[in-house]
């Protein structure tokens, strides 16, 4: 569907890209809440940080926008659903059982 923006006005050209750009906004809202919705805490998952190398750990809270994973070395990483892949075991064919680890109280 082709659209001819010649004949607008720069208001007219203004609004339509607030609408795009609040268009592309949603669905992109709506792609990250459909992600986080596979996702559970203690969900066994893996990601690929630029700075190291693949990361494993478990889901300890799902945020609005990010999940936070605490790594095998107890790091605590935010880190955005759709970076995130559920780690498979290979003998059951199914996500591995999570592993409950006591996390120092804040004081």
């Amino acid at each position: 569907m082709p659209i001819d923006i010649e004949h607008l006005s720069e208001a007219e050209l203004i609004d339509l890209n607030r609408r795009v750009v609040a268009r592309v906004k949603f669905l992109q809202e709506m792609r990250n809440f459909h992600q986080m919705l596979a996702l559970s805490i203690g969900d066994r998952v893996s990601f690929h940080p630029a700075s190291h190398g693949d990361l494993t750990g478990i889901i300890v809270k799902v945020n609005r926008k990010t999940v936070t994973v605490l790594t095998d070395d107890r790091q605590q990483w935010n880190v955005a659903p759709g970076l995130l892949t559920k780690v498979i075991s290979p003998e059951k064919g199914k996500t591995s059982e999570a592993q409950i680890i006591p996390l120092p109280s804040k004081k």
